[in-house]
């Protein structure tokens, strides 16, 4: 088996947004005498509609409650959060390796595509992805293979020789159902969670190299010839 791009999911894979938002809505089911539990909230991560935590929060209350104030205060609780989040470990050490290597590099998530692009862009990194792939680009979202799919379509590789870096379950059957090959790295939340049948499972993206991960998966790379990146110092519209 040939590797020939990477596709990576961004919320819980090169940064930590799943565990502030986690912990927003879970503040705020507390100021209720809710709890809102890791397992519930396991079907929000990696997708976009999964799950809505007000409506849940209506039902266990019997409240009739302002679901925008809500958002309004879990959201900005949670960009407050982000902002101070760095990259998470090897996310630039798998990033680098795989454009020395020739391989085409691309973001597939559920999220929209001015959330994602506004924080490659605030940590600089949107210039060491060919694609990026938003839930704006599909119909479907994870678990439906439509993004990573789309990902491998632009960067005209095949869907079998991309391997997927996913954090969530629903972001590994979305890789699996899209015919990749797929290395779980899950995070603190989805590490609680059982992962469905990933290929090989790591700690983080530091835990070993990305041509040693890509031996012990049994492949090869077959990149093309390494590319120049385009200026670092470009900046992107968050």
């Amino acid at each position: 088996m040939i590797i020939s791009a990477v596709i990576l999911d961004f919320d819980g894979l090169i940064l930590d947004t799943e565990t502030s938002i986690f912990e927003a809505w879970r503040a705020v089911f507390r100021e209720y005498q809710q709890e809102l539990s890791v397992e519930v909230w396991g079907n929000a991560l990696g997708t976009h509609g999964g799950y809505d935590p007000c409506a849940h929060l209506c039902e266990l209350t019997g409240l009739t409650l302002d679901s925008e104030v809500l958002r309004r205060r879990v959201h900005e609780a949670h960009i407050e959060q982000c902002l101070r989040e760095p990259l998470l470990p090897g996310v630039l050490d798998v990033l680098h390796e795989a454009r020395a290597q020739g391989l085409r590099t691309a973001v597939a998530s559920s999220s929209s595509r001015g959330w994602v692009e506004r924080w490659l862009a605030a940590h600089r990194i949107h210039h060491l992805f060919d694609t990026v792939c938003a839930r704006d680009d599909v119909k479907r979202v994870k678990p439906a293979p439509d993004l990573f799919l789309l990902a491998a379509e632009r960067l005209d590789v095949p869907p079998e020789r991309c391997l997927v870096f996913e954090d969530s379950p629903n972001g590994i059957r979305a890789a699996r159902s899209a015919g990749m090959r797929c290395v779980a790295v899950p995070n603190a939340i989805s590490r609680m969670l059982p992962l469905p049948d990933p290929d090989l499972v790591v700690r983080s993206l530091a835990e070993i190299p990305l041509t040693s991960l890509i031996a012990r998966l049994g492949c090869d790379i077959g990149g093309r010839p390494p590319e120049r990146d385009g200026d670092e110092n470009v900046s992107f519209e968050a």
